[in-house]
């Protein structure tokens, strides 16, 4: 994609989390969902890890290459004319740079970066080693004259037994990415608890992501919150899997 429609983008996504609160990023998967959303009026889209490997018949947690990513979102993001953030894992053990390097040749406006390195058996960065990433995400987009939208991610309530056990290690985590120069900050696993929620909110100052799911969440609720963006993970794809289901199973013999 030409470089000056990339920055325009990345630029159109920075403004547009300034000008919702909170800013929804249908998670779309191929080409055919990502102008379905776009056409329903969504000014901006994500594409999420999970979705794109079922749609290719792959294993999410890093069971598809960088290249092969790349391979898969460049059309999703020809598709529309709207900035689509790509969730990119761990970084599929790239550089921050590389991963930079190969996200703008595509035309990603964003990115999603995570601290479960799957590919390293499953393992989580310390606080520290993430926000260096993060940093070096940051410096290389700011190398390459693209502001990218970083939305930096801890799954540390995902894998606590009790997610309030692990709130102020989570805190320090969102902190460290925030001063690394994370846009936005995801701490997954916390959708259905508005005092996690606004715990988190409150101890940082850009957007808090939420997951949130198409049918069963209320907008209103996330903005009450304050939640500053909204995308849907796996869930959408999901919903649509169950009601698919349910037109087809009368046609079932």
């Amino acid at each position: 994609m030409d470089s000056r429609i990339t920055v325009e983008r990345a630029q159109l996504l920075k403004q547009l989390h300034a000008d919702h609160r909170p800013l929804v990023l249908p998670t779309v998967w191929d080409a055919w969902s990502a102008r379905t959303a776009a056409d329903a009026g969504f000014p901006a889209l994500t594409v999420g890890s999970h979705p794109l490997a079922d749609s290719r018949g792959a294993a999410d947690h890093e069971g598809q290459t960088f290249e092969e990513v790349l391979a898969a979102v460049r059309p999703i993001i020809a598709a529309v004319d709207v900035p689509v953030s790509v969730d990119l894992e761990a970084g599929y053990g790239q550089q921050p740079a590389d991963l930079v390097a190969g996200l703008v040749e595509v035309g990603g406006a964003g990115l999603n970066l995570e601290d479960t390195v799957h590919s390293e058996g499953g393992r989580v960065r310390s606080t520290q080693e993430h926000a260096d990433y993060i940093a070096g995400l940051r410096a290389a987009a700011d190398d390459a004259g693209v502001p990218l939208w970083i939305n930096g991610r801890t799954d540390l309530f995902l894998h606590a037994k009790d997610a309030s056990d692990v709130l102020d290690e989570a805190i320090e985590r969102l902190r460290a990415m925030e001063q690394a120069g994370a846009d936005s900050l995801y701490p997954v696993g916390i959708q259905d608890d508005d005092d996690l929620l606004k715990a988190v909110i409150g101890a940082v100052t850009v957007p808090v992501n939420s997951t949130a799911h198409p049918v069963r969440h209320d907008l209103e609720r996330f903005r009450r919150l304050g939640v500053g963006r909204i995308t849907y993970g796996p869930l959408l794809q999901m919903a649509l899997t169950d009601t698919m289901k349910d037109m087809l199973g009368r046609w079932t013999s």
